[in-house]
């Protein structure tokens, strides 16, 4: 399998300076994905710029991992909303100009 997409986990614990654990238990709340390649564990670089967000929260507002999982549920919910005020928006818009 091409690797190059993934990044090993040992590279982020590393560049990052957190334990392989707390990314599990990231994986474990569903925040990142973590694949496993011939018993070697990487993040596919698209989840990078979720965990880029976890540590800033973790690190910047001293949050902890279910104050975290909080944060982004409740963006997701945000995100949905505007994405669905936008779309009534949208719609109202053909009305306005019958």
């Amino acid at each position: 399998m091409d690797t190059s997409h993934y990044i090993p986990l040992a590279t982020l614990c590393s560049s990052y300076n957190v334990t392989i654990s707390f990314l599990e238990e990231l994986e474990d709340i569903g925040l990142i994905s973590i694949i496993t390649v011939e018993k070697q564990y990487y993040l596919d670089t698209d989840s990078l710029s979720s965990l880029d967000k976890v540590l800033r929260m973790q690190r910047e507002l001293n949050l902890n991992i279910e104050g975290i999982d909080i944060v982004f549920n409740l963006l997701h919910k945000v995100d949905a909303l505007q994405a669905e005020l936008n779309n009534l928006q949208n719609r109202l818009r053909l009305y306005e100009h019958e």
